[in-house]
């Protein structure tokens, strides 16, 4: 019963901040630590090269971006028929096939193509990939969970179809991401290479990663979280699989173990900017902007960014993580880090 005034009290001053525009305000004056932002998890390997701000400065990425996105959409949809039971296949293809980011999918094939590899190779991984993160908000939406309603714009899918048939969606799904990877990836990869791939993504989904992360995420609602203690979490929660993401990516592709660790590296900051930044949209959008419920950590009382160090800390993180990813590609080619070097300003840049 208390918790459930507690999120009925926190709702109530949700309401009124938004009503009054002054959650922004609010949450920039709220930091209750003061450990340096500097990042635990995000290192990069030491080199003598300067990242350079001008990779292909003349790059068109929204352009290479929107290719890719009707690329992959187009490989799911072929990945997910319409197949008996229909009601669960039809929460399968409502759930992956929603309009979304493709973060991963895009990751991955970026990450492939910037080693050597082909766009074709990577597909079946960076469909697996989508399949994942789709399981991890259909879960996260669910009332035992977060409890969202509202997803991608759109009402979430346990509401649609059911917490029961949506449990079942998901547990399909993971199954799914990884026959896809053994069925459809080109049999010129080595199988090695797809063993690794199959790992890598299994090792980040389960409990040390993004289900770990989820569960810590949960456990830390009410209580007082260091700086250190929340990066752990969403290292796990959400930078975990974007991590293994590029990391499969290379590894398809053929790189070299170099070439995979700085990738590794490149993505685990990446996946951190990703969190940062939804916990700043969290506190300064609306829920019509955001396509999801606005405000939603706030009412679980959850540790953020912004809750720690403020909107213009968590700001200053971000773009730190930004200079961490920027320097693991000052490795590689600029012409071909390129598509990676705008994804990573996309992401900082990014307003919902």
């Amino acid at each position: 019963m208390k918790g459930v005034l507690r999120r009925k009290m926190a709702s109530s001053v949700m309401a009124t901040c938004f009503r009054s525009s002054s959650l922004y305000n609010l949450l920039n004056g709220f930091k209750t630590s003061k450990v340096p932002i500097k990042s635990r998890f995000c290192k990069p390997f030491s080199t003598n090269k300067k990242v350079n701000a001008g990779h292909a400065s003349n790059f068109e990425f929204q352009e290479y971006m929107a290719a890719k996105i009707k690329k992959v959409n187009k490989a799911l949809d072929e990945a997910v028929p319409l197949h008996h039971p229909t009601k669960l296949s039809e929460a399968m293809r409502y759930s992956l096939l929603s309009k979304g980011k493709r973060v991963c999918p895009l990751l991955c094939i970026a990450s492939c193509e910037l080693v050597g590899g082909k766009e074709s190779l990577a597909m079946p991984v960076a469909c697996a990939t989508e399949m994942l993160v789709t399981v991890s908000i259909i879960q996260d939406d669910l009332p035992c969970m977060d409890n969202d309603e509202i997803r991608r714009g759109m009402p979430t899918t346990h509401k649609v179809f059911g917490e029961d048939t949506t449990i079942l969606c998901g547990d399909s799904l993971i199954c799914l991401a990884f026959q896809h990877i053994a069925d459809k990836t080109d049999q010129s990869v080595p199988q090695k290479r797809v063993l690794q791939a199959i790992s890598e993504l299994g090792l980040a989904g389960g409990s040390k990663g993004l289900s770990g992360g989820q569960f810590l995420d949960l456990n830390s609602e009410g209580k007082m979280v260091t700086l250190s203690e929340l990066e752990y979490i969403h290292s796990h929660k959400t930078a975990r699989l974007v991590e293994a993401t590029a990391v499969c990516g290379a590894v398809i592709g053929g790189g070299s173990e170099n070439e995979v660790q700085r990738l590794r590296n490149y993505g685990r900051c990446i996946g951190l900017i990703h969190q940062v930044v939804d916990d700043i949209l969290g506190v300064t959008k609306s829920t019509e902007e955001l396509g999801k419920t606005a405000g939603k950590d706030l009412i679980s009382d959850k540790a953020t960014y912004p809750k720690l160090i403020g909107v213009d800390g968590a700001k200053k993180f971000a773009t730190e993580l930004l200079d961490k990813a920027l320097a693991e590609l000052s490795y590689f080619d600029a012409e071909k880090a390129a598509p990676l070097y705008h994804f990573a300003k996309y992401l900082v840049n990014r307003q919902k």
